[in-house]
């Protein structure tokens, strides 16, 4: 079926789908600079959403045993609710590709299963893409994909994607679904952009803080998508204090826990690549990034893949046809 067919009948779909409502004691409706978002409560943690763009995760924070609040998901009291792709802070959802994608030097570009050469946004489309909220609960919510017609051009597939979130009193853990409606197979190699809040210690900067993730391979990625490995210089255990770790990828991972925290070894947040085989590669990736020295957040990524996956193919995932793949991460507490 084209695209345009594909698309049409997925924003019909889109318009008239009502959302399947269970028990949601512990979630409200708040509204937040003229936008409704969800809320939920569980126990000491309360996570704020905004499923129906990008299927955002906006807020984590826990209240904290002496009765302060500590944010764990960072967001900008600034934040621009019209323009959620700018927005440095929560949950991003990277698909269908991570970061940046280059053919034959040209950034934004990649060249499709059909031969033809695509335009593809950085991150992808779906962070700042329309979304139905298909199920909402106590616990979590799942929101399903409405692509745009410039998302079709890009990605000129038919297919449903959906993003699961169920929130506990300390942890969460976030699926990304992608499922092959169509006769061909179809590449993906999705990711998270989490903005951790760093530092969460009054008196603490990020030299006092470091994380651990246990790779075998270090690289940069140069402005033409190729990876450029670390040779020396890097270690499993790295200080958020070093300028010279932000924008690395981690990969070649000996096993799916990464974990940072301060150098006291208290109050650790740990990101686990949960068990699932479809999506599962020698290249699942861990990129760790920040904007500027004092920027109040540091971003602990995990990828199925490194940056520009459709062009090297290390990392890039295939459904099949009339299958399902999920790519699912849990950040926990520890």
């Amino acid at each position: 079926m084209p695209a345009v067919a594909v698309l049409t009948i997925r924003k019909a779909f889109c318009l008239f789908f009502d959302p399947i409502i269970s028990d949601t004691k512990n979630m409200e409706l708040v509204d937040y600079k003229g936008v409704q978002l969800h809320r939920w409560k569980c126990g000491p943690s309360t996570f704020l959403a905004h499923p129906e763009r990008g299927a955002r995760l906006i807020n984590w924070n826990l209240r904290m045993p002496d009765g302060s609040v500590r944010d764990i998901i960072h967001w900008p009291e600034n934040a621009d609710m019209d323009n959620l792709a700018k927005v440095r802070g929560g949950n991003p959802i990277l698909f269908p590709f991570a970061a940046r994608t280059c053919h034959n030097g040209q950034t934004g570009q990649w060249k499709a299963p059909d031969k033809q050469v695509r335009p593809m946004p950085r991150h992808g489309f779906a962070r700042d893409g329309q979304f139905i909220l298909s199920q909402v609960n106590e616990y979590g919510f799942t929101a399903e994909l409405c692509p745009r017609p410039e998302d079709a051009e890009a990605y000129p597939f038919d297919y449903r994607f959906s993003v699961r979130y169920e929130f506990s009193d300390i942890f969460l853990r976030v699926y990304l679904t992608l499922e092959n409606l169509g006769d061909q197979p179809i590449p993906w190699a999705a990711g998270h952009h989490f903005y951790f809040t760093l530092p969460w210690h009054d008196g603490l900067a990020r030299d006092d803080y470091a994380f651990q993730i246990p790779a075998k391979k270090c690289f940069t990625h140069a402005p033409d998508g190729s990876l450029i490995p670390v040779e020396k210089g890097w270690e499993e255990v790295c200080s958020f204090g070093q300028p010279e770790v932000s924008d690395r990828i981690y990969t070649k991972l000996k096993s799916g826990l990464a974990t940072f925290g301060p150098l006291s070894g208290e109050e650790k947040v740990g990101i686990r690549l949960l068990d699932t085989a479809e999506t599962f590669s020698t290249w699942n990736a861990y990129v760790v990034w920040t904007d500027k020295p004092d920027s109040p957040f540091y971003c602990v990524e995990p990828w199925m893949g490194p940056p520009n996956a459709p062009s090297h193919g290390h990392g890039l995932h295939q459904v099949q046809p009339k299958s399902a793949a999920t790519f699912s991460v849990e950040v926990a507490l520890l």
